[in-house]
C-alpha cells in the first residue's frame, strides 16, 4: 500500500456512503445514492429492478469494448434485466482471461481475508495463537473497554490488513508481469469502515470512512492533475467511483449518476482540495433496523438518529458473533463501563453533532451547545436538502417500498416527493423541544394519513416519558387498520407510558402476512425485552409467513 501511495495519490477522506458491504457495493456500482433507487438494505429481501437506462458502470464500460471481470464478491441489492454487470464473475476471473492481449479491461478483486468473519474466533484461539500485532501496542478507540479481549481482536485486525497487504501486492506483481502496471489505473479502498465494533454497520466515521490509494500509471499521468506521492483532502465517496472510473475512459458519465469525477479530464486538483461535503446512510442490517443519516462538512458531522430509541447496540447475530461484542455487553450489563463506552448500548438523540478535528471517535455530542447551534442548524438543512432531492425512500416502511416502488424505485420517488417532504418534516419535529410541537404531533396521530400517523407515532417514542400527555390518543392508535401504524403505536405507548408493549406487538407477528413487517416487528420485541425488560413468554409465536430474515430473531429468541 505504501509503495502504491508513493507512485499515486492518497485521499484522507474518503467514504463509503453506506457502512455495510451490500449497500455500499450497490452504491458503489451504480453511482447512485442508495435510499434513491431502494438499496439501502442489508440484507436485500427483494432485489431492485433497475429501471430502463440505469446500468451499472461495469456494464457501460462493456459497451464501450471494456473486458469487465470480477473476483468474485457481487451481493448486489438489484438486478438488471437482461444483460450482466461482467465478462466474468468468479474466483477464477482475470483480465487474463480477455479475448485479445489488447483488449482494454476493467477487473475488480474483493479481498476477503479482512472480512469482519476473519474476527469470529473462539475463546481458545486467544490462548494458542498469539498476534504478529503486539497486543500492548494496540491503540484502543475511547469506546472500547480495555480488556484482552478487545486488545487482542483489535491487534488480529492489524494482522488481517498484512494479509490484505501482501495480496496487494501479488495483483500488482502480475501487472507487471504481464507488462500492464505503466497503463493501468489501480485503485486500492475498503468495502467500508473497519470490522471492529461499532465500525461496519453503523454510520459513524469507523463505519463510513475508507482508506483509498489510487496508483497512477506512467503512460497515463496526464490524466492525473496531482503529483506522484502525495494526498489530498479532498472528499470523496462511493458515488462517485464510477463517474471517475468513466472519466478517466473517456466515457460520458450519464445524468443518472448521482456521483461527480475525482479524477481525468476537467478535474484539477485545487478544485477536487475544495470538496469538503460527504452523506451517509444506514437502514437495516441483516435483522437489526435502524434509521440513521449524515453529512459531513469539513471537520463538522451531523447524525440524525431517526429511530433513536434504539441503542446502537440492539442485537444482531451475526454482528454478536465477535467475542468482543459479546464481553462490551456483558460489562455494560454488569455496570463496569465508563460514559463513553456505555454510549453504545444507550438511546442516542435525535440529532448529533461533533468537531471531529478534536473529537474523531465521536464520542462527544456537541448538538445541544449554544455556541454551536449555528453549526448545527445549518448541517441540519442541508441534510433535509439532500433527503428531499433524492427522494429518501426509508421514509416508507421497508414493507411499503418492496410492495410498491421496486419495479421502478426512481419514478415512485419522484411522484411521491411532496409526501417524502411533508413526513421528514414531521421526522423533524423531533429535532424541536416537545412543547412547541405538541399540538402538531397531536393533529397528525388524529387526522393524518397513514404515514403521517407513522412518523408522528415515532416521533412520540423519540421523546419518550416527556410525551406522556399524548398517551390516549397513542392508545387508539394500537388497533389502526394498518399493522406498521399500530406497530409505531404501540412501541411509543411502551416508551412514554410504560405500557407492555408484547402482547400487541405478539399479535401483529402472529397477524400479518408480510415478513418484512415481521421482521420489523420483532426487531421492536428485542429491543423491549433486551433493553426495557419486559418480558416474552416461551412459545408465543405463531407466524404464519414463510421463512425470512426474522428467523434470526427466533433464533436469538429461542436461545440458539
Amino acid at each position: 500500500m505504501e509503495k502504491m501511495a508513493s507512485q499515486g495519490l492518497t485521499f484522507n477522506h474518503a467514504f463509503s456512503n453506506g457502512p455495510v458491504c451490500s449497500v455500499a457495493r450497490s452504491t458503489l456500482a451504480l453511482g447512485i445514492w442508495g435510499p434513491r433507487i431502494g438499496i439501502q438494505y442489508h440484507r436485500k429481501a427483494e432485489a431492485v429492478t433497475l429501471p430502463k437506462g440505469v446500468l451499472p458502470w461495469s456494464a457501460i464500460l462493456r459497451n464501450a469494448g471494456y473486458f469487465c471481470a470480477n473476483n468474485s464478491k457481487q451481493d448486489y441489492n438489484f438486478i438488471i434485466k437482461g444483460i450482466s454487470a461482467w465478462d466474468q464473475s468468479s474466483k477464477k476471473a482475470s483480465w487474463r482471461n480477455r479475448p485479445r492481449k489488447d483488449m482494454p479491461f476493467f477487473y475488480m478483486q474483493s479481498m476477503g481475508q479482512s472480512h469482519e468473519s476473519s474476527l469470529h474466533f473462539k475463546q481458545a484461539l486467544m490462548e494458542e495463537e498469539k498476534t504478529r500485532t503486539p497486543m500492548e501496542s494496540v491503540k484502543l478507540n475511547p469506546y472500547h473497554p480495555d480488556t484482552p479481549t478487545f486488545r487482542y481482536t483489535h491487534a488480529r485486525y492489524h494482522d488481517r490488513m498484512s494479509v490484505i497487504d501482501d495480496l496487494i501486492g501479488s495483483v500488482l506483481k502480475k501487472l507487471e508481469e504481464d507488462d500492464l502496471l505503466d497503463d493501468t489505473f489501480v485503485f486500492y479502498f475498503g468495502d467500508h469502515g473497519g470490522v471492529l465494533p461499532r465500525g461496519k454497520g453503523y454510520a459513524y466515521e469507523s463505519g463510513v470512512h475508507v482508506p483509498l490509494v489510487v496508483r497512477i500509471p506512467e503512460n497515463f499521468s496526464h490524466l492525473v492533475d496531482h503529483e506522484e506521492g502525495t494526498r489530498t483532502d479532498g472528499f470523496v465517496s462511493f458515488i462517485d467511483f464510477g463517474p471517475t472510473i468513466l472519466n478517466l475512459a473517456g466515457i460520458d458519465v450519464p445524468l443518472f449518476m448521482d456521483g461527480k469525477p475525482f479524477l481525468g479530464e476537467g478535474v484539477k486538483s485545487k478544485d477536487l482540495s475544495k470538496r469538503d461535503e460527504v452523506y451517509c446512510y444506514a437502514d437495516r442490517f441483516d435483522e437489526k433496523y435502524d434509521l440513521v443519516r449524515t453529512v459531513r462538512k469539513g471537520k463538522w458531522k451531523y447524525i440524525r438518529n431517526y429511530q433513536g430509541f434504539y441503542p446502537d447496540g440492539l442485537q444482531n447475530n451475526y454482528r454478536y458473533r465477535m467475542l468482543a461484542y459479546q464481553e462490551w455487553r456483558e460489562l455494560f450489563n454488569a455496570g463496569k463501563l465508563n460514559e463513553k463506552q456505555s454510549q453504545f448500548f444507550r438511546p442516542r438523540p435525535a440529532e448529533q453533532l461533533f468537531d471531529l478535528s478534536v473529537d474523531p471517535h465521536e464520542v462527544n455530542d456537541l448538538s445541544g451547545k449554544p455556541q454551536f447551534k449555528k453549526n448545527l442548524l445549518e448541517l441540519r438543512s442541508k441534510l433535509k436538502q439532500q433527503m428531499v432531492e433524492m427522494n429518501d425512500l426509508s421514509l416508507y416502511p421497508e414493507s411499503y417500498m418492496i410492495e410498491n416502488a421496486l419495479g421502478d424505485p426512481l419514478a415512485f420517488g419522484n411522484s411521491k416527493n411532496e409526501e417524502i417532504k411533508s413526513l421528514i418534516e414531521i421526522a423533524d419535529l423531533a429535532v424541536l423541544p416537545f412543547e412547541k410541537v405538541k399540538t402538531k404531533i397531536k393533529k397528525f396521530l388524529k387526522t393524518g394519513s397513514v404515514w403521517e400517523k407513522y412518523w408522528a407515532c415515532m416521533v412520540c417514542s423519540q421523546f419518550g416519558k416527556e410525551a406522556k400527555t399524548i398517551s390516549p390518543m397513542l392508545k387508539f392508535l394500537v388497533k389502526d387498520n394498518n399493522l406498521m401504524v399500530r406497530m409505531r403505536a404501540i412501541e411509543a405507548l411502551a416508551l412514554v407510558a410504560g405500557e407492555d408493549p408484547m402482547p400487541g406487538l405478539i399479535e401483529i407477528s402472529n397477524k400479518s402476512s408480510s415478513r418484512i413487517e415481521v421482521l420489523l416487528t420483532m426487531n421492536s420485541i428485542a429491543f423491549f425485552r433486551d433493553h426495557h425488560g419486559f418480558e416474552l413468554k416461551p412459545g408465543a409465536f405463531s407466524v404464519s409467513v414463510a421463512k425470512g430474515e426474522f428467523d434470526r430473531r427466533l433464533e436469538y429468541f429461542n436461545g440458539k
